[in-house]
């Protein structure tokens, strides 16, 4: 099932729609991963076992998430570093 490649397709869309739920970019590297990695399998070049597709799917996930952050890049006000203590008086 996994060797066909709208599975993983699909797969992405379905994360793609639950990161629409969630708050952050919590699966959006994942469902890029996935449609990247249905992509490599329609063109066929995907082995055809189940662990290295899901190393192939690991490894697009990781570098879509980081191609996301490059573009996105980090708020500068994300982190906030208190000077005052909530204790003091």
């Amino acid at each position: 099932m996994w060797t066909v490649w709208w599975v993983w397709v699909v797969a992405g869309f379905l994360l793609g729609i639950l990161e629409v739920f969630t708050p952050g970019f919590i699966f959006l590297g994942f469902a890029v991963g996935a449609v990247l990695t249905g992509a490599v399998v329609g063109v066929g070049l995907a082995p055809a076992s189940f662990p290295q597709l899901l190393l192939i799917f690991a490894a697009l996930s990781v570098l879509a998430w980081f191609g996301m952050r490059r573009l996105a890049g980090v708020r500068q006000d994300q982190v906030t570093i208190s000077q005052k203590d909530v204790n003091d008086n």
